[in-house]
């Protein structure tokens, strides 16, 4: 898909205050790894993700996704009124029905003719999201629209922790599944795309392709999606595999990106990807053949926030000065289906509201070797 009227306005970018560090969590998982004879500090040096965050108990996703939607019109000066689609695409949502959208269409005041629905596409889903408003933009339909999601991740990291310390019959092998359950991390973001006519100075969409290698669907697997509201979320990973064909499919899309796009590897000044951990970042760029120093990250502090990893990511390196006006930026999303989408912009003035600076404020530097 080729843009020529797309314009990123504003970005709602928002985190919890509260933070599970990786040992903290060990801490918790005293129980098997003591049974177990497990070494502390495997789940950081493994992962390099030093903490992640968690929404207070009784947090439903639609509450951060409104103030996040709000933190974007208000910044960009937009009044509800001119938003044409409001799509919320997070893994997480309130029900199985009606759509969280419609909570969230309700809570920021949106029009009655505003469409209205959620996405769900594992970890891509607001990338997702941002192209189909990017393509109602693009073809008149719509003058502005925001897509939003929020992850919460203390359900699933609560169940994972119980249930490998209660069952007694785990070896270490077995629990290989389980750890890429205590990884994911918590947070929301909402991107404001519009016309150009509306943010002429905004940061300038250009293209987005997507690779479907979906024989690997099977590598990432949660609990069957089934009405109660006692479900306790678990998720089966095989992470050795679903990294290797991930990083393959990745880079089989980042080549259809170059080539959809013109540019080289040279010319991208800025790559965001998504939000996994040290290995996969290292395995991911290795294989683009793009290089660490110019790419952002945002794991080692908020974990793998989901569909909002590289959204949030982007919002962390506006923050931080690591975009500036004019740079060629890369934003290379990967998801368990195996799916990938990507986008190609041009960084411009795009406003970042909220509280995304809250993770310079930790006690652990953002930024790890290369």
């Amino acid at each position: 898909m080729r843009f020529n009227n797309v314009r990123l306005a504003a970005i709602g970018a928002l985190i919890p205050e509260e933070v599970w560090s990786s040992d903290e969590i060990e801490r918790r998982l005293q129980p098997i790894y003591h049974r177990l004879k497990l070494p502390e500090g495997r789940l950081e040096l493994m992962s390099g993700i030093a903490e992640r965050r968690v929404w207070p108990v009784g947090t439903v996703p639609s509450g951060p996704s409104i103030q996040a939607g709000k933190l974007a019109l208000e910044s960009a000066g937009l009044a509800p009124d001119s938003i044409g689609c409001l799509i919320h695409a997070s893994v997480c949502r309130d029900f199985l029905e009606p759509a969280t959208a419609s909570r969230v269409h309700h809570g920021i005041g949106l029009t009655s003719d505003c469409w209205v629905y959620d996405v769900s596409n594992a970890c891509l889903g607001v990338i997702n999201g941002a192209i189909q408003i990017a393509m109602m933009i693009q073809s008149g339909a719509i003058e502005a629209g925001i897509v939003v999601g929020t992850e919460n991740s203390r359900m699933l990291l609560e169940s994972t922790i119980n249930a490998l310390n209660a069952d007694q019959s785990l070896k270490r092998n077995d629990i290989k599944g389980a750890f890429a359950s205590l990884t994911i991390g918590s947070g929301s973001c909402a991107w404001l795309l519009t016309n150009q006519r509306l943010a002429p100075e905004g940061t300038e969409i250009q293209v987005g392709i997507a690779e479907a290698r979906t024989r690997y669907h099977d590598l990432c697997v949660s609990d069957s999606d089934s009405a109660g509201a006692g479900m306790q979320p678990l998720m089966e990973t095989d992470s050795e595999k679903l990294m290797a064909e991930g990083i393959a499919t990745g880079a089989a899309a980042f080549e259809k990106l170059l080539g959809e796009s013109g540019w080289s590897r040279e010319s991208i000044d800025r790559s965001v990807c998504h939000q996994v951990g040290t290995r996969h970042r290292a395995a991911m760029l290795d294989a683009m053949g793009l290089p660490t120093d110019r790419d952002s990250i945002s794991f080692p502090k908020l974990g793998n926030t989901g569909s909002v990893a590289l959204p949030l990511t982007v919002a962390s390196a506006a923050d931080q000065d690591e975009l500036s006006a004019g740079d060629q930026v890369a934003m290379l999303g990967i998801g368990s289906g195996i799916n990938s989408v990507m986008l190609t912009a041009r960084w411009g003035r795009t406003p970042v509201a909220g509280n995304i600076n809250a993770i310079q404020n930790s006690s652990l530097a953002l930024k790890i070797p290369g």
